[in-house]
Parts: C-alpha cells; sequence; structure tokens
C-alpha cells in the first residue's frame, strides 16, 4: 500500500487531501474525445454556475454608468441655466451703470 501523501486517491480521501487538479493545454497534449467532451462539459458547469453573479454585477456596473450619465446631464442643464442667470445679472449691471452714467451727465 501507497505512504500517505503519494497520491492514493483513497487514502487521500481519508485523510482529507485532495490532488489538485493540473491545468493542461488541449491543443498540446493528446487527449481523446471523450476527454474533450468532459473538459467541455466541466468549463460550462462552471460557466453556468458563475452566470448569476456575473449578471448581477453587469446589472450594478450598468446602473452605476447610467446614474453617472444622468448626474452629468443634470449638472450639464444645472450649469447652463446658471449662465442665463448670470447673464441676465451682467445685463442688470449694464442696465444700472447707463443710468448712473445719464444721471450723472444729465444733473
Amino acid at each position: 500500500m501507497a505512504a500517505s501523501g503519494a497520491g492514493d486517491p483513497v487514502d487521500d480521501a481519508k485523510s482529507g487531501k485532495a490532488p489538485f487538479a493540473q491545468r493542461i493545454d488541449p491543443t498540446r497534449e493528446k487527449l481523446t474525445p471523450a476527454q474533450l467532451q468532459f473538459m467541455r462539459q466541466v468549463q460550462l458547469a462552471q460557466w453556468q454556475k458563475t452566470l448569476p453573479q456575473r449578471r448581477t454585477r453587469n446589472i450594478v456596473t450598468g446602473l452605476g454608468i447610467g446614474a453617472l450619465v444622468l448626474a452629468i446631464y443634470g449638472y450639464t442643464f444645472y450649469s447652463v441655466s446658471q449662465e442665463r442667470f448670470l447673464d441676465e445679472l451682467e445685463d442688470e449691471a449694464k442696465a444700472a451703470r447707463a443710468r448712473a452714467l445719464a444721471r450723472a451727465s444729465g444733473s
């Protein structure tokens, strides 16, 4: 019988140690069609497992970007309305100066 940690699946399962998955490159290593099919099934299962988290993150990101766009849009409207207000004040100041000059030259 093999020593513990030597890779024996039965001993590893009893001791609570599982062998690590080894990353392989299917283009370099010759794999059987069954192995390729199994890899596809595992990849699909992992993708489906993370799909709800990804969907939630995408929704939150989209809402955040939308809120930023609306904030910029609103600020633009606000600043344009302030510019008109300042223009009106400037026009009133010019008119007041003109009236003051007219009174000063008229007296």
